[in-house]
């Protein structure tokens, strides 16, 4: 289904101009992705973007920021009805005009494989506060329906995305991940993180797609496995050694048909002075160092290619470098 050492993107790019940023997508990734666009709007950040619907939210244009206000009892019950009833969660235009340009432009050809995305339910719930200023995630009717409404937009996505390819991916993004655990997180438990994404997952896979988690940090990957994810997007080059000590749990991933999306084009400051050659090879040694606890060619066979994170924090010319490298990497790879 995904070929060895195929690629594609994280979401995020520096554009204003949405049709530059699909033209970007679409010259350089194997596996075409929409693309988010935080410059041009906030309501195009991760959080923001995918609020719409979410009973009691409130947006602030003047002060650019998103916060849930006390939502009523019909308001909620509102929401209850719709989810029943299978009605569609969209995102709008407003908040992604990335995703409509893509379609527009992607209209009327048959692709392979096109990939969306959608803020996992841990970083939506710990990166949206309530009135009062705590995190929605420690309110429990509240995280529940947060949840509800990521994967009805994920599964929104992929109905949509559908109609020109024979597969959709969708990554669940959970920069969050990294942080769990901390002082500052102290009350989420594991357990309820795993149930939350095992959630995303499942409505992913009933609505015919795939679907994959994207951490740009350390994060506990045999727990991230459990969720019965299909593919586990991982920045291979700063934080490599942190999914390295998952050998014997990846092993059985890879086996049961699972893939490792390698993050190796950075998308930190550190592009600035890369070379492609010196990050083909930091991309081979990290390949056999992990071969040494899997056999090397499911390793390979099972392997795809991105960028370490999302590059909106990148300039444009800086983006083009990025997917320009991913671009390269890929090809020599497969050759």
């Amino acid at each position: 289904m995904i070929r060895p050492f195929e690629t594609t993107g994280i979401g995020s790019l520096p554009f204003t101009d949405a049709d530059a940023a699909v033209r970007l997508v679409l010259s350089h990734c194997d596996i075409p992705f929409w693309p988010q666009l935080p410059h041009r709007s906030f309501k195009e950040l991760m959080v923001p973007q995918y609020s719409e619907g979410l009973p009691g939210v409130v947006v602030d244009q003047e002060k650019e920021k998103v916060f849930v206000g006390r939502a009523d009892q019909d308001e909620l019950n509102r929401f209850y009805e719709l989810f029943s009833a299978g009605e569609d969660f969209p995102v709008s235009e407003e908040y992604s005009a990335g995703f409509y340009a893509f379609l527009r432009e992607i209209g009327g050809r048959r692709f392979g494989l096109l990939k969306g995305q959608i803020t996992g339910p841990l970083t939506f719930t710990l990166g949206l506060k309530d009135s009062d200023g705590r995190y929605i995630y420690f309110n429990e009717e509240l995280r529940e329906v947060a949840s509800l409404l990521l994967q009805r937009k994920a599964q929104w996505q992929v109905r949509e995305l559908s109609a020109y390819a024979g597969k959709v991916i969708i990554f669940v993004d959970e920069p969050i991940l990294t942080a769990i655990g901390s002082s500052s997180y102290l009350g989420v438990e594991p357990a309820e993180a795993e149930r939350l994404l095992r959630d995303t997952v499942d409505a992913v896979h009933s609505a015919g797609g795939l679907a994959g988690i994207h951490c740009c940090g350390k994060a506990d990957w045999g727990m991230l496995i459990r969720t019965g994810v299909d593919i586990l997007n991982f920045d291979a080059y700063d934080y490599f050694e942190t999914l390295q000590i998952y050998t014997d749990e990846l092993a059985g991933f890879l086996r049961q048909g699972g893939y490792l999306a390698w993050g190796i084009v950075p998308t930190t400051g550190a592009i600035r002075n890369e070379r492609l050659d010196v990050l083909r090879d930091r991309l081979l040694s990290r390949l056999n160092d992990l071969s040494a606890g899997i056999p090397g060619d499911l390793v390979t066979e099972r392997s795809l290619l991105t960028p370490s994170c999302g590059a909106g924090g990148r300039t444009e010319e800086e983006a083009e470098k990025v997917f320009s490298f991913l671009r390269s990497l890929g090809e020599t790879m497969r050759r």
